[in-house]
């Protein structure tokens, strides 16, 4: 059975800013969902991401909505996964906090 998890992390960097910095970061966070570097695909439609990856054999997909001051991750993980889905969604939302903190 599938599990969705979602979080949301608010930010004070505007949209584009955010944008900008999921954009190049979110390699890192795929990897926390057990992506491996050759098995994302990501594609933006508007200020949507919606990614799909393959881990341990099972496809995980989701999107990152970026707004002007919140990103909200939603990723659905499937059967054996969706056994760990609050560490996955405490990782996520740790993870995403410290891409979206001010430097």
């Amino acid at each position: 059975m599938s599990k969705p998890i979602s979080v949301t992390i608010p930010h004070q960097l505007g949209r584009a800013e955010a944008r900008r910095r999921v954009d190049e970061g979110f390699g890192d966070l795929s990897r926390h969902l057990g992506g491996a570097a050759g098995a994302l695909d990501k594609r933006w439609e508007g200020d949507r991401l919606n990614f799909s990856l393959t881990s341990m054999g099972q496809s995980i997909s989701g999107h990152v909505a970026v707004a002007e001051a919140v990103v909200t991750v939603e990723v659905l993980l499937p059967g054996f996964l969706a056994m760990i889905a609050g560490k996955v969604r405490g990782t996520l939302q740790k993870e995403g906090q410290l891409l979206l903190t001010r430097k």
